[in-house]
């Protein structure tokens, strides 16, 4: 479990022995450094994004690892929980930025603690997944200041309880990038490019223009994992895009 957390954190070109992460979790866990990077490349052989590209990862992979694999995949609510309990055994509790300020205010009355307190261990798994995804910039300008970084649904998350902290419903985007996304001023085709709204309004106002307008029909910065799902990207255009 402490693998496949590390591995949902970790950029692809960070899962080394010599990452001090990955050498402080062996050591929490009673293995080798290589042990454990070697445990994570075999979950990349396992991830269609990676091997896409033509990395391969090792192909020593379990039918542990593959069981665990779907497991995460169809349902990524329980892993959340379950990855950062296993993690929480080995580090201490860390306050992380996690993008749930505008989602606090959407959860339901009733046993709000309880509810809060889970939706903040999975929005601090979707971060940091998302993040690893993009390796840490903006999908569209290329911006690295963490602090300025959100990652953003693509489904928005009271819409879909299912997907809520899946990466794959996730880009990284500028926190203005962000707001104009869930505002429906821009999206992203199937082809992967930007789509900004034509709205005379928007067109008309020159920072519009300038910090966001320019982008249209940009490709986005691909993530090296976790790519967007295109059935996310197509609700998106249908049910929030304002074009």
């Amino acid at each position: 479990m402490v693998a496949f957390a590390l591995y949902c954190r970790l950029p692809f070109g960070r899962l080394h022995s010599r990452n001090p992460e990955i050498i402080k979790f062996a050591n929490a866990i009673g293995r080798t450094p290589s042990a454990l990077a070697m445990k994570l490349v075999n979950i990349a052989s396992l991830d269609p994004a990676i091997t896409a590209t033509g990395r391969k990862g090792l192909r020593s992979a379990s039918n542990n690892d593959r069981d665990m694999w779907e497991e995460m995949q169809g349902d990524w609510d329980r892993f959340a929980l379950e990855s950062d309990a296993a993690m929480s055994v080995f580090e201490d509790s860390t306050s992380m930025e996690d993008d749930v300020g505008a989602i606090e205010d959407q959860l339901p009355i009733g046993k709000y603690r309880v509810v809060s307190a889970k939706a903040r261990v999975g929005q601090s798994f979707f971060r940091a997944a998302v993040l690893s995804a993009y390796r840490g910039r903006c999908c569209i300008t290329g911006l690295s200041i963490p602090s300025l970084l959100v990652a953003s649904h693509i489904v928005p998350w009271r819409s879909d309880a299912r997907n809520r902290v899946n990466p794959r419903n996730g880009l990284l985007l500028s926190a203005l990038h962000d707001r104009a996304f869930d505002a429906g001023m821009l999206t992203v085709g199937d082809d992967m490019t930007v789509r900004v709204a034509c709205s005379p309004a928007l067109r008309s106002d020159k920072y519009f223009s300038d910090a966001i307008g320019r982008h249209h029909g940009q490709q986005i910065d691909l993530p090296e994992k976790f790519s967007p799902d295109p059935d996310f990207l197509a609700y998106h255009r249908k049910h929030i895009f304002k074009d």
